[in-house]
Order: C-alpha cells, then structure tokens, then sequence
C-alpha cells in the first residue's frame, strides 16, 4: 500500500499532455539530444480576421538517438505533422504541454545519431492582442480610417507564439521566411526580399533571403501599408526607416543616425556588419521602447520619428540612444549572444554602455556623457535594496526572464562596463572587447568569456590580426609601467564580484594626517544588520585631493585597508567623476570640509563629481550614517550651481521628500520644503530665456528648470506661462510655441477644465509623436480628478489614447497629489486585463506597481498594499520581484519619515530664520 501510494505521489507528477497521455518531458528547458539547422518557414496572416496559417519545415541534427521531438509552441493548433526522413514521409504523433508551452513529435522509429532529418508541422493561431509574438497593431488617418497591420516582437520567449521552434537562444539556425499578403500591403523580413510570386485569388508571396545562423528571439517581419526612405552606408549596407505614410516625413534624422551610427560600430569593433540592410521601423503599438531584430530593428513611434520643428533636443538625445542602443545589438547580442537569459547583462548591459561610447564620438553636441552617471544612480536604486538580484541570476520560467529586463541587466551592467574600461584604459579594453566579438562570432557566451577576452589582452595571437593601433598601445605599454603589475590583475576574479553578487559596497573613507583609512560594506536600505554581512567586492578606487589634480588608484581587495598620501591634504574626492559603481561615506571631518570646498569653491570639482557627492550624502541619511541636517547643509551651495547633473541630482534628492508629504497630512511642513527648494533654485529660474537657445545641456536645463517652478506656482512663472497658452488657444493651436518651454505652458493649460479639454483636442490630431508626449504628461499632472480618471479609462481602452502609453499614464497620475489615490484604484480594479496586456514580469507592469506604490510611507498604506498583492496566486503575479521591492521601499519609507522629520522640520525653521536675518 505504501508502495502504491509513493508510485502515485509520483505518477501525479508526471506532466500530462493535452490528450491524457503522458507527456515525455518533464523539464522547462528542452532536451539537447536535437538540435535545429535550418527553418523553412511560410506565413499567411489574415488582416481581416485577425488570424494566421503558417507551414514551417525544420532540418534537424540529431545528437543522441531518439523517438521524441521536443519543442516549443503556444496557443496554436498544429494539424499536420510529417518526419521526412532518408527512408521517406512519415506521419509524426502530436503531444502537447501548455503549461511549458512544448510539443513532442513522436516518431515511430529511432532518429539516428549524427543522421539529418526534417520534421514539417502545418500551424494556425490568432493574431496576438498583446505587444508581443505576432501581433495585431493600428493606426489611425488623418481622416480617421483605422488601418490594420501585422509584426513581431519574439524576445524573450514568444517566437513561440508565431510558429512552432526550438525558443531558446542556444538554438541557433538560419531561417529562410516567405510570406503571403495582398497587393495593398508590403511585408518585410530580416533579410532583403528575393522575389515576388503571384498566388492563385489575387495573393502574393514573398521571398526572403536566408538568414545567417541566429537565435529564434531575433527572427521579425511586418505586413503592413507603411512607406519608406532609404540611404547606403559608407560600407555599402542599405538602411531604410519604414513608417505610416502621414509620419514619414519625420524619418530623416533616424535615417542619418542610423547611417552614421552603423559605419561607427562597423570600425569600432573591426568586423563588417554581415548582412546586405538594416531596416528600422515605427510600429504604432510597441510596449517596449525597441528591439534588435537582426537586420529589421524595431521602435515606438517616439523612439524613432523626429519633427526638426517640433520635437526637443531631449526627444533628438532620446532617439539618438535608442538606434544607437539596438544597433550595437547587431554585434553584442545577435552575432554573440548569451548562452541563457541569467547572462542577459552580456546583450544588455553592452548595449547600453555602447550608447555612450558611440554618440560621444558621432554626436558630440548631443553631450551624452552629462548624463551617463544617472543611468548609475538608477541601478543603485534597486540594487540598494535585499530583493535585488546579481547581474548573472538564474532564471527559468518565462516571468523570472521577462524579469531581468529591468535597471541592473541594463543600468548596472553598463555602469560596471565603464568602471571596467576606465580600470584597464579604453584602449586595453578595445582590443578585448573586439577579441571577445571575434572569438565568439555566430556562437553563445557566458560571462567567463568576456573576462578571458579582457585579460592578458597584449600577449595573445588576435593581436597580429588587429589593428595597428592596438599593436602600438601594446608596445607603449609594455614601457610605461602601469599602476597594477600584470601578475596582480585577474580581471574574472575581480569582475566576477560585481556580476555574482547582489548590490554594491559603500567606501567609508577617514582622513587622519596623511594616512586615509578604507573600508567597505554593503550598501543596504534595511534595519536588520544580518543582511549586509558576506559581502566583499574588489573595487577599483579613483580619488584626487586639494593637493594635485592628478587622479590616483587603489585596488582594494579587502575589507579594510589604509592609504597614504605624501602630504596633508584640506579634502579628498574618492570615485573621481562617478567612473566606479560605488557609493563614498567621508568619516570623521569629511564631510565637514567637502561642504566648505563647495560652498566656497564648488568648481574645484567636476560637475560629475558635484552630483555624485549630492547623490551620495542624501543616499547615507536613509541609512542612517549621515545626519539630515548635514545633507541639508550641503545642499545649500546649489543656489550657485549651473551645471544640468549636478542641478538636475539636487532636485532627485530633495523633491521627494515633499512627494512622501504630499501623501500624507502635513500640508505645512510639506510647503516649507517646496519654498525652500524654489528658493534655492530661484536665482536660477529667474535666469532661464523662454526661448530654444544654448547647448543641449542648457535646453535640458531649461525644460526642467522651468516645468518645475511653473508646477510649484512659482508666480513669475505661472504668469508667464498662463499668457502663452492663452495665446496659443486664441491661434487654435497654429502658434509656434518655443519647444523647451511647450512641457511648463502645457502644465499650465491642463489646469482648468477648458484649458484641460483644448489640449485634448489637440492630442487627438497631432501626428507629432513629441508633442503628444508633453501634452499626454500635462494632462495627467492637472489637478482635475474626473479628467484623470476618464485618462486611465482611455488609455486601457486604447481607442483614442495608445495603450501602450498607460503604463506611463497611471505613473503621472499616481505621482500626482490629486491622483495617487485613484492611480492605486485603478491598478487594482484592472490588475487581471493589465498583466494579460502587458505580461507578467515584463517592465511595463514592474514599473506600474512600483511607480504607483513608492511614494507611501505610512502603516496604513504599507497594510493596504501588502493585503492586495499578498491576495494574489502565483499565476497572477505574486512571485514578482517588484513586489518585494514595493514593500522594502515603502518600509524604508516609513523608517525615513519617523527618523527625520523632526529634523527636517527644525532645520527648515532655523534655515528660515537665517535667511531672514540675512535679508535685513
């Protein structure tokens, strides 16, 4: 009997297919005893009702001997299945498992090890109502026609959706793809068409180049009715932007950039681009911001279509990394690609950091660099928290991969890239990265390979192949000693403790004479010591000090370690420029004499280092290391500051303080604060032109500067901007407006219920992607509750406002003091048909639950949020990691507000005190 009940405890467990039968796998990821070569594949979509029929046929490489085909397909009907093997066409049995979305072919006789087989499979599905496999998307005329049409997102795990394949990225094949459409419509694919045949009723068949050898997620194609421009690359490569007719005019500036772009990368990192184009496309209905597709990348409407009169040098920056970012995928994800989605970082991460590097070169005026360093502060947002993850985590199911699309695989991972490179100098770190994409052309990587590919980089064979640069840079520095001997430097050893683990160390650093005490520690928001033990990363130190502008290193390795500087120093500056992926405490006097050098000499310091010490200081109150008042003092030397980072960090750091207010009961001590951050900034304010004038930084500035006085009813402003409305209102719209101040006259607008309903109107009919932006974030920030509400409504319906925009929609709201309450409602009432649109894990729903959540700091809401999401099952989303991050955050919340507001409220009154005596 106890026999019989352990083998049924067993059976139990055994997964069942469809049809009842046992299904003969048992684990999410497919077996290695088969491995696909080649796919033929055709599909007919059905823009009329919304549905597809497709055939695909895949050559096969048998490893290991075997009866059963296991792969992947959902939510698809297969109604033929045929093994063509040497000895003839045989009919395949088909099982399926919905849960691992997998289906077993069964044959009948033994495939054999090292023979080629092919296996045919006749499929049919629905066009996807979601953003992602091959789904439905539309757009709107001028007129009001709605048109119909059809394309692909298939990262991370949704190839699946659109034809029966092996989906995971280790799978490489080449893909060869026709598709059947009607005249009115054009298709394109990842490779240029080959020919066009007529079909009996009228249809026509595409015929697509072969691909080369790549991952499943990267396969894409689009029918639709968009035109297109074209240019050629200075390498021969023909690049065409594809978008809806009435937008086409606002492709030149993608054009360029992608022009310019792809001939950058093509010489940065030594290897041609390998296929004949690159098309980039505008779908009207995109949940993310793009995606790399090889060959046919693409974006959002805002992410690609620039009106030169119209949209801001935010919007140009903006697009710019977006194509910069899925460009250098072409390299760093699809011609190398990680060997599973734990190594995401190694696609993303690079990505990320490329944008920097390359718009620095092909874009100088775009100034990028000023704001590499808030990519930085970002990652350590989440990264400071006990729920954050490695770099490298594992992951399995479809929730935990779509999950690691999130700040530390991009932010993170680009952040310790630069630290890495500017560890072992540009140069050094040139030649391992080019080594590391040569090394591993058309193949899977894991981290260790990109450390091997950066050590030892002078003394190897790929060297005699590279570029003569390289060849000099090795011989110059095999003269000049560097500041590590070669022996000392294991760059995996060092490495491997900023992608293993899990959050970043904290330096505290105490000057006492001339000897400087280190010592590092986990930077954690959290009240329970236990968490931070364990941790120890080796960190590549930066400092400079009062004595020499010389920047200086230190590999500290271990948990403490002392310094010694040749002779007395006023102050030290360690992480020189936010290069390292660190955060600094200065003990003892420390910061006592960085807040004299600021508030006498603040230019002593870049402003990358002015707004990593703000960042810094404010991030060490929450843990407790650092008083608020100190904070509080520092921050009083931004009334002379000017510089975008800087200015821009100042505002990061102390609006959010009144944010946590603003939720809470306290409107006095709330304004106090709002008065003094305008205070602080007035003199700054008061000098901004209401015009497009300056460099890219200034206009950034600008913008920012200009929307936040007129948001806190800064008079002068609010003045101004009311008459420019009015104005604009009276033209109908017709008058120019200056781009940079459109987002503070908006505001402005959206507040009375006509002003509201004018600015509605005008969303309705703009073609102009970023104009809708700012006038869709006006409208959401207005004060009209019923307006913000009938907002969400529209945007989840999705008629008239896009719904790929509600994520973005229900964040304003929830920022909003008038519409944080509803925000929170209608996340809750529509949580099921949001996780179904969006998918669970995906960014769109992490930022949705922690966008609305993390400004609560109070019992009452943390119990109000822990009782919604604890109610829900794991299918519904109750293992996601933002969650946890929701309830840390919303605990570090309360915890800040019960330690200092006290503080704050006394530093406030002793502040206004000063300043008033300073006044008579």
């Amino acid at each position: 009997l106890l026999f019989a009940g352990s083998y049924f405890d067993f059976a139990c467990e055994l997964p069942i297919a469809t049809n009842g039968q046992i299904f003969p796998w048992d684990r999410m990821r497919l077996p290695k005893t088969i491995s696909p070569l080649h796919y033929d594949l055709t599909i007919h979509p059905n823009l009329t009702t919304l549905n597809f029929t497709g055939v695909v046929r895949i050559q096969l490489d048998v490893l290991e001997d075997t009866s059963t085909i296991i792969l992947h397909a959902k939510q698809m009907q297969i109604s033929g299945a045929l093994l063509l093997a040497p000895d003839g066409v045989k009919p395949l049995q088909v099982l399926e498992y919905p849960r691992f979305h997998q289906l077993s072919l069964l044959s009948d006789s033994v495939l054999t090890k090292g023979r080629k087989y092919e296996v045919q499979l006749v499929f049919a599905a629905n066009l996807s109502d979601s953003f992602h496999g091959f789904y439905k998307s539309s757009y709107r005329t001028s007129t009001g026609e709605v048109r119909v049409l059809a394309s692909t997102q298939f990262e991370a795990t949704f190839a699946r959706g659109a034809f029966p394949c092996f989906d995971e990225p280790a799978f490489k094949a080449n893909f060869t793809v026709r598709i059947i459409r009607e005249p009115r419509h054009i298709a394109v694919s990842n490779m240029p068409k080959v020919k066009t045949v007529e079909l009996p009723g009228g249809l026509l068949e595409d015929h697509f180049d072969t691909t080369v050898k790549m991952s499943t997620y990267l396969l894409a194609y689009i029918v639709s009715d968009f035109q297109s421009v074209s240019k050629t690359t200075q390498h021969g490569v023909k690049i065409t932007v594809y978008a809806v007719r009435e937008k086409i005019d606002q492709t030149a500036f993608a054009l360029d950039a992608a022009v310019k772009l792809l001939d950058f990368y093509d010489d940065y990192f030594d290897i041609p681009y390998p296929l004949p184009k690159q098309d980039l496309a505008a779908i009207p209905d995109f949940q993310s911001g793009a995606m790399e597709n090889w060959g046919l990348t693409t974006y959002r409407e805002t992410g690609l279509l620039f009106d030169p009169e119209k949209s801001s040098v935010s919007d140009k920056q903006g697009i710019a990394k977006v194509i910069a970012h899925e460009l250098a995928h072409q390299w760093f994800g699809n011609l190398v690609t990680m060997e599973w989605w734990n190594d995401l970082w190694l696609n993303e991460g690079f990505a990320k950091f490329m944008e920097f590097i390359s718009l620095d070169i092909t874009y100088p005026e775009l100034h990028v660099d000023d704001f590499f360093l808030g990519k930085c502060f970002e990652a350590m947002e989440v990264d400071s928290l006990s729920s954050s993850h490695p770099v490298s985590t594992p992951v399995e199911n479809p929730t935990q991969i779509q999950e690691m699309f999130d700040d530390v695989s991009y932010d993170k991972g680009a952040c310790i890239l630069n630290m890495l490179r500017d560890f072992l100098t540009p140069e050094a770190f040139e030649i391992g990265i080019i080594r590391y994409l040569k090394r591993y052309s058309y193949q899977n990587t894991v981290n260790s390979h990109l450390w091997d590919s950066l050590t030892n980089i002078c003394n190897s064979d790929d060297l005699d192949k590279g570029r003569m640069e390289h060849k000099e840079f090795c011989s110059k520095r095999n003269l000049s000693s560097k500041w590590y001997s070669g022996d000392e430097l294991d760059v995996k050893a060092i490495m491997d403790t900023w992608t293993l683990q899990e959050g970043f160390p904290l330096v505290t650093v105490e000057v006492r004479g001339r000897e400087v005490w280190l010592s590092q520690e986990r930077f954690l928001k959290t009240d329970d010591p236990s968490l931070i033990d364990g941790f120890l990363w080796q960190i590549p130190l930066t400092y400079m000090t009062s004595a020499s502008n010389t920047i200086h290193r230190f590999l500290l390795k271990t948990k403490r370690d002392v310094l010694y500087l040749p002779e007395e120093v006023d102050w030290v500056k360690f992480n020189v420029d936010m290069s390292g992926y660190y955060m600094v405490h200065y003990a003892g006097e420390g910061w006592n004499s960085i807040i004299r050098l600021l508030q006498h000499n603040h230019t002593a310091l870049t402003s990358n280092d002015r707004a990593s010490l703000i960042h810094d200081i404010f991030q060490l109150v929450s843990i407790g290391k650092v008083r608020l008042d100190t904070a509080l003092e520092l921050s009083l030397y931004l009334s002379r500051e000017t510089e975008v980072m800087a200015v821009t960090q100042g505002f990061g750091e102390l609006v959010p303080l009144y944010k946590l207010m603003e939720k809470r009961d306290m409107a006095a001590l709330e304004n106090q604060m709002k008065g003094y951050i305008v205070d602080l900034f007035r003199e700054l304010i008061d000098r901004q032109k209401w015009t497009d004038s300056g460099s890219v930084s200034e206009r950034v500035l600008r913008s920012y500067l200009l929307l936040f006085a007129c948001v806190r009813n800064y008079a002068p402003c609010v003045t101004k901007a009311t008459q420019l409305f009015n104005k604009w209102k009276d033209s109908d719209g017709n008058m120019s407006l200056p781009v940079d101040i459109t987002m503070a006259v908006f505001v402005i607008g959206a507040r009375t219920p006509e002003g509201w309903d004018f600015l509605f109107e005008k969303y309705r009919h703009s073609l102009q992607m970023s104009v809708k932006s700012r006038m869709k974030v006006a409208m959401a920030v207005s004060p009209l509750q019923d307006k913000l509400k009938w907002m969400m409504e529209q945007s989840l319906h999705g008629e008239v406002m896009k719904t790929q925009d509600l994520p973005d929609v229900v964040v304003s709201v929830s920022k909003n003091p008038r519409g944080y309450k509803l925000a929170w409602d209608f996340l809750r009432t529509h949580w099921h048909t949001l996780i179904k649109k969006f998918d669970l894990g995906s960014h769109s729903v992490s930022y949705m639950v922690t966008g609305v959540t993390n400004q609560y700091s109070t019992r009452e809401m943390m119990d109000e949020v822990r009782n919604f999401f604890s109610s829900l099952t794991e299918e519904t989303g109750s293992e996601m990691r933002c969650i946890q991050q929701t309830y840390e955050t919303i605990e570090d919340n309360i915890r800040w507000m019960d330690t200092n507001l006290p503080l704050l409220q006394a530093w406030l009154n002793k502040h206004s005190h000063r300043a008033v005596h300073e006044d008579l």
